[in-house]
């Protein structure tokens, strides 16, 4: 017996589930479901329709034409300033002269304002938050996201209980 929820309406309806006797066509062993699992293929990243190979071949004025729009006007009234360029080196740099497997030396940086292009994917930067350098590896995901998107520089509010002083009834504290 499977049960079938539809979302959409609070009816939930009810399929009699009927199976299929074991013949040879349709019979699997363990082996066959294990190697099945061990071959599973992943979904290739893509950008916007372009994917990860074309990307890294993109110059930047390509790139622009994908991105959204502020990180478009970003990348081609405005430009990218001397710092921005400078951190792109540095982290080329960093990637050159690497072993295989092995991960670069983190770059810091407070650009918070930097647009991830491809050609970042792999590095480590140290992202300044105001407090501290917060280490983050670029993947592929993060393409035209700002690299503070990923160096939260606030503390997130817990709330617990009200202490004194939070309403005018806590002021009145009886003396034994």
């Amino acid at each position: 017996l499977t049960v079938l929820v539809c979302y959409r309406s609070p009816v939930r309806y009810l399929a009699f589930h009927r199976q299929r006797p074991v013949t040879e066509d349709n019979h699997h062993t363990m082996a066959d479901t294990e190697d099945a699992r061990k071959a599973r293929t992943f979904k290739k990243f893509t950008y916007r329709g372009v994917d990860l190979d074309n990307l890294m071949d993109m110059n930047t004025e390509q790139f622009a034409q994908l991105v959204n729009a502020r990180a478009r006007r970003r990348f081609t009234q405005r430009g990218l300033k001397k710092k921005h360029v400078y951190l792109l080196k540095k982290l080329r740099k960093s990637k050159q002269n690497i072993p295989e497997g092995e991960k670069p030396k983190t770059i810091k940086t407070h650009l918070r304002d930097m647009i991830i292009v491809p050609e970042m994917i792999g590095s480590n930067v140290g992202v300044y938050n105001g407090k501290v350098f917060t280490a983050v590896e670029i993947k592929a995901e993060m393409i035209g996201h700002y690299l503070g998107e990923f160096s939260i520089s606030y503390h997130p509010v817990a709330h617990g209980r009200p202490g004194i002083g939070a309403t005018h009834s806590s002021r009145f504290i009886p003396l034994k």
